[in-house]
């Protein structure tokens, strides 16, 4: 097999296909891949940076808050009041920058001493001091910087000498001892609070490459659905013709313009479909053939059963008629229309039997030039009587040099009158017209019988050249079977179009010179 037509195998260009979507989706997430690392190494960089930052500002934080309690303790000065004055020189104390949310100094019993704000000693009326004790202060987690031994008196809920587990910038509590000479042993606790550093950055990137991958997968599985959609198409219009198919419409083919196993598979379904095409037309011809075997079974039968009693009758008749008429003139009268009835509906037997053996012989054509404008107008002559008495005009038209044919007289002279008898019968009530149009198209000669009848139903349009078809309550449906047959012997084709109350046009076409038999 070659490359080219290793390339339009379906199988492998599905191959082809998944393998594409395969190397573009990883490509693509392996880029995406790279580009979080780089962001990610970008992010870790800011994050060390701001650690730094917000360490260095808790350091210089912590020794303006340790120095300026240190100072209240010497100085016995209210913190508040140091604070204010020492916001000018400490920039880390200004409100707006500052992470310093109080500074308190507790003496060992628990006492707090001094407060930057809320916990204050509160001087009572009689000049004395109420103080709060630490553990009715509100501070975030203690740490100690350095191992408190041999203290037993002070009350420092919650201190470690060991780093609480928090990050960077989250509020926290430094616990300062500070030795003096008259009041032993206080502490200084600095109250930090957020220094709001970074968080939440590392997971805002991992949701961003989840959205990415997500992004990705969908759009792969979009491309693939749109794949799976066109390569699967061809196989749901085969499941859809084999429905047809099924259903028995035969007139119909499947798309098979694609050059891989597809269009290969649909080009094999049209020949299947004309395959079964033909199979039903053999089928059908073959059930024409043995109605027609029994036909002409039957009209043997009834040729020689009946036609010999037949003319027997016919001939008694006459010779009723001119030895035994009666001499009363009246009773004569009676008597000869019965007769002449009785030699009509003899005939009318005799003719039917014609029709049989006409129809299921083979056909012996004797031909011979034939003038269609003469063969027309001798059989309008047959039911010249007939039209005047219904008051229905009939007339021949010839267009142009209409072609003389090689014909066998007697069968297309049947064709007429069939036809003619046909449009006259469907003309109800009287009136109208009856046409025979005589014309030369593309070398062959054109025969158009229009009449101003009835028309004929829809429905009824394709089983009319059916022998045994009849939408007449006395018609053996044999009288248009028998047009076709003929017609068909002589090489030519026979058409109606008609519609319903506006008459009906039969067309035949013959050719000038019979074709090879």
């Amino acid at each position: 097999m070659s490359a080219l037509n290793l390339f339009y195998s379906f199988r492998i260009r599905l191959l082809l296909v998944l393998a594409a979507l395969l190397v573009a989706t990883l490509g693509l997430q392996y880029y995406l891949n790279r580009r979080a690392e780089r962001k990610q190494a970008e992010l870790n960089e800011r994050a060390r940076q701001e650690t730094d930052r917000v360490i260095a500002e808790q350091e210089q934080a912590l020794s303006a808050a340790t120095a300026l309690g240190i100072k209240s303790i010497s100085q016995r000065e209210w913190l508040y009041n140091l604070y204010e004055h020492a916001k000018a020189k400490q920039p880390l104390l200004d409100e707006k920058a500052g992470r310093i949310t109080n500074i308190l100094v507790v003496a060992s019993d628990g006492r707090v001493l001094d407060s930057l704000k809320d916990y204050n000693p509160i001087q009572k009326p009689d000049g004395t001091l109420e103080y709060f004790y630490l553990h009715e202060v509100k501070l975030p987690p203690l740490i100690t910087p350095v191992e408190l031994e041999g203290d037993t008196t002070a009350q420092l809920p919650q201190s470690s000498t060991a780093p609480a587990p928090q990050g960077a910038g989250e509020p926290r509590a430094f616990v300062l001892p500070v030795e003096t000479d008259k009041r032993g042993r206080n502490y200084i606790i600095v109250a930090l609070g957020s220094a709001n550093a970074p968080s939440g950055m590392v997971n805002r990137e991992e949701a961003s490459s989840v959205l990415y991958t997500l992004a990705v997968f969908l759009l792969m599985a979009f491309l693939t659905t749109l794949l799976v959609w066109r390569f699967t198409r061809p196989i749901k219009d085969l499941s859809e013709a084999a429905r047809r198919v099924a259903a028995g419409e035969l007139d119909f083919r499947v798309p098979a313009e694609r050059r891989d196993e597809m269009g290969a598979l649909g080009a094999r379904f049209n020949e299947m479909i004309a395959g079964l095409g033909r199979t039903r037309e053999l089928e059908s011809r073959l059930n024409q053939a043995e109605r027609s075997a029994v036909v002409g079974r039957l009209a043997s039968a009834i040729a020689h059963e009946i036609r010999n009693p037949l003319n027997y009758i016919n001939l008694t008749l006459d010779h009723l008629r001119t030895a035994f008429a009666p001499e009363d003139l009246s009773k004569r009268e009676t008597f000869e229309r019965l007769a002449v009835q009785l030699k009509k509906e003899v005939a009318r037997i005799n003719t039917r039997i014609t029709e049989f053996l006409k129809y299921s012989r083979p056909t012996r054509l004797e031909l011979q030039p034939l003038n269609l404008k003469s063969l027309s107008e001798d059989a309008l002559r047959m039911v010249e009587v007939q039209a005047v008495e219904c008051g229905i005009e009939t007339r021949v038209e010839a267009e142009g040099d209409v072609p003389a044919i090689m014909g066998d007289e007697d069968s297309l002279r049947s064709v007429f009158t069939n036809l003619i008898i046909n449009g006259l019968q469907a003309i109800d009530g009287g009136g109208g017209s009856l046409t025979i149009h005589l014309a030369r198209e593309n070398g062959n000669a054109r025969i158009e019988f229009t009449d101003t009848g009835r028309g004929i139903s829809p429905e009824n349009i394709p089983q009319i050249f059916e022998p045994y078809f009849s939408t007449k309550e006395t018609g053996t449906g044999l009288g248009l079977a028998i047009v076709k047959k003929a017609v068909d012997d002589h090489g030519g084709t026979i058409s109606v179009r008609s519609s319903p109350g506006a008459g009906t046009t039969f067309t035949i076409t013959l050719p000038v010179k019979p074709a090879a038999r």
